[in-house]
């Protein structure tokens, strides 16, 4: 059985937008991670389309974890300590399985020709080794974050729970957030350190965890107008931040979350709820369960057309029209061959 994040609940009750909102959560990560159109489609030599698609897709992260708080809600409410049991094992395992696979296999294949294996792989360990506690957070490669990060939510919120203590739940999980944009983003402005990357571990999920528990907790319901209005007031307080912070020679698409950014995740999540046969169609169902696997593989996929790319001479547009949709392809296509595999066991669930 898959983690529930990524296969919610079983096939008679899975919400259709809610499997359609994470198909298309996926595809926007893929195309973040491929760094598309950063080299052309340029004006006063600064890459907005690209810098723009990349801020776009800054939705679906935080999608995922408010998916994750709702799914997760009545479980979580029944039996906190076995569910979050029940619920990191086998998360982690896969965490540590694709580590593993990401800290052997090489990035650079013309490293590899030219020095060697063992030169290749040395140079990246050393990296990671710079920052051990970061590393620890992240795994094996970059992508991995969303793992830990979302056992640990789901942890603070079980905590709360067994102790009886739900009312401290946002208030913390807001101190965190509001800490991890102040020491992460605006860290160049404000000073504030940070023992590692803020992104990772609680700051960014908690509170994006929590409120997707809350919402399917309270049964709260909005209307499509303040939903929608939620999305575009957030969506532009992000984008607004993002803009600013180039005065400070903070890069444009070096945002993994802002003040705004909750707000436009949760407009989207409520909209979708609002919405619940939107995708109802057995494409949508077929698709869904590859979810966990793609974002788990998709990385490492890329990193493997990216060297194609170079030695076939690709560059620019061809590159990214070659890349993305390959990605989305071999990904796929390499899930379910594993899913058909006895390593299923160890690789996706």
């Amino acid at each position: 059985m898959w983690p529930v994040i990524f296969m919610g609940e079983n096939m008679k009750t899975k919400i259709a937008s809610l499997e359609l909102g994470r198909i298309i959560a996926m595809l926007a990560i893929i195309g973040l991670h491929c760094q598309m159109a950063l080299t052309y489609w340029q004006i006063d030599d600064i890459p907005w389309v690209g810098y723009l698609l990349n801020q776009m897709a800054r939705f679906a992260v935080p999608l995922f974890f408010l998916i994750s708080g709702y799914l997760i809600q009545p479980k979580l409410t029944s039996a906190p300590l076995v569910t979050l049991r029940n619920y990191a094992k086998p998360l982690l395992k896969i965490w540590l399985v694709w580590s593993v696979l990401s800290l052997l296999m090489p990035f650079n294949f013309q490293v590899v020709a030219e020095h060697g294996y063992l030169a290749e792989r040395q140079g990246y360990w050393g990296y990671l080794g710079q920052a051990p506690l970061n590393s620890l957070l992240e795994g094996g490669l970059v992508h991995l974050w969303f793992i830990p990060a979302l056992v640990i939510a789901v942890a603070i919120i079980a905590l709360s729970l067994h102790f009886q203590r739900q009312s401290w739940l946002i208030p913390i999980a807001t101190l965190l957030y509001l800490y991890g944009v102040l020491a992460g983003s605006y860290q160049p402005l404000t000073e504030i350190a940070s023992p590692f990357f803020t992104r990772n571990g609680p700051f960014f999920s908690t509170l994006l965890v929590a409120i997707g528990f809350m919402i399917r907790e309270k049964n709260v319901r909005v209307s499509s107008a303040i939903a929608g209005g939620m999305f575009l007031v957030g969506l532009l307080v992000h984008l607004g931040q993002a803009y600013g912070l180039m005065g400070y020679d903070i890069a444009f698409n070096g945002h993994d979350f802002l003040f705004g950014t909750e707000l436009w995740a949760t407009g989207l999540f409520l909209l979708l709820l609002n919405y619940p046969q939107l995708g109802q169609h057995p494409l949508t169902f077929a698709l869904s369960p590859y979810v966990l696997g793609v974002y788990v593989c998709h990385l490492l996929v890329i990193i493997l057309l990216m060297n194609i790319a170079g030695i076939l001479g690709f560059e620019g547009l061809s590159r990214d029209l070659f890349i993305y949709p390959m990605t989305i392809g071999l990904s796929m296509t390499l899930v379910w061959v594993l899913n058909h595999t006895p390593l299923q066991r160890y690789l996706l669930r």
